[in-house]
């Protein structure tokens, strides 16, 4: 059950001194009543998705996918499903467990390159930009609640730090790729360091305009003629699908762009994958499936209208029937990333983060 209602967590936040970090998508709209879509099953999975994850922290304050602990994406996502209950630093029953998340990123960026927020094993290291664009967002979101202002100053300098790689990461076209560095360049990585460098900015930490409106340049790049988005600008040849589309419809989203072609499309190809629940036999998205729909609701929350009430029913009422018998959820990168972004998805009703509200 969540802790208070959306005026009392906001207006504590901003008493906490909290930078907003997430509200990448915003419009000036009343968010939907959150009774009309968190019915009574999906806030029980909501609970049991958030006792897992309690308990599921390793020592060091992280959490990880099949191979191990230690994934700094997986570890933010985590974070992001607490805070999306009302948890805090302080705050809460699971407060503490996002205190030790936000030391173990902090811990993270100092260990090699300053401010690179990167997995601690090497072998589990693959794609590792989206280690750091998603731990930079987690560490957005997170700032400005602690009531300790010495841990406070060390989550602001850690995130200046993820901030100015990422921007000097970028490569000429306007995008990101696995490594930090200004070579090649794909959608789906260029989507995470977006939201990252909007959630900061939104924090209060300085972003250059520049830099976001070369991004906004390469995710238009990557679109295709059926209004979704291919993976590489220089590979059109991959063609459109669902996963990385809606996170470019959420880069644009993120980035201000609330309307026009790029969007009205997207959206109109993304209804194309609308959930179909228990009877959907053959999913083309299994492989990114958590991914695809973490997006899609994004994407769908902030459209909002039609696209909202008949988008989000369908994907709770999906997700209910794919827990496994802990009642959580799993894939192949295992039960903290899919319940972790199972429980995001099911909580955006609640209207808790920035990044939710309107």
């Amino acid at each position: 059950m969540a802790l208070f209602g959306r005026r009392e967590f906001f207006r504590s936040a901003a008493l906490a001194g909290c930078g907003g970090g997430l509200a990448l998508l915003g419009r000036a709209q009343d968010a939907a009543p959150n009774e009309d879509f968190v019915s009574k099953d999906a806030q029980t999975a909501i609970e049991n998705s958030l006792e897992f994850l309690g308990k599921a922290q390793a020592a060091d304050g992280s959490y990880g996918d099949r191979n191990g602990s230690g994934n700094v994406a997986v570890s933010a996502l985590a974070g992001l499903a607490f805070l999306a209950a009302g948890h805090q630093p302080g705050r809460g029953r699971y407060g503490r467990n996002v205190a030790r998340i936000t030391d173990y990123l902090v811990a993270r960026g100092r260990a090699g390159k300053s401010g690179y927020l990167q997995n601690a094993d090497p072998f589990l290291s693959h794609s590792a930009m989206y280690q750091h664009g998603f731990g930079a967002l987690f560490l957005s979101e997170v700032h400005g609640t602690f009531p300790d202002p010495e841990r406070q100053a060390k989550v602001r300098d850690m995130l200046e730090k993820a901030i100015l790689l990422t921007v000097k990461s970028q490569n000429r076209e306007g995008g990101w790729r696995y490594e930090p560095q200004p070579a090649n360049a794909d959608v789906s990585v260029t989507v995470a360091q977006l939201m990252a460098l909007r959630a900061a900015k939104n924090a209060g930490i300085y972003v250059d305009k520049a830099a976001v409106d070369k991004c906004v340049d390469y995710i238009k790049g990557c679109r295709m003629a059926d209004g979704g988005f291919c993976y590489m600008k220089d590979q059109r040849q991959t063609g459109s699908q669902f996963p990385r589309s809606a996170a470019a419809v959420v880069g644009l989203y993120s980035a201000g762009i609330y309307e026009g072609e790029y969007i009205e499309k997207g959206l109109k190809y993304l209804m194309r994958y609308l959930p179909v629940g228990a009877k959907n036999q053959f999913d083309m998205r299994q492989d990114h499936y958590f991914y695809g729909h973490y997006y899609a609701a994004l994407a769908m929350w902030t459209a909002g209208g039609n696209f909202w009430a008949e988008w989000f029913p369908a994907i709770r009422n999906e997700l209910l029937t794919k827990r496994n018998n802990q009642g959580v959820w799993d894939d192949f990168y295992g039960n903290s990333y899919a319940t972790s972004m199972a429980a995001i998805i099911l909580q955006l009703p609640n209207n808790y983060l920035p990044i939710m509200q309107k």
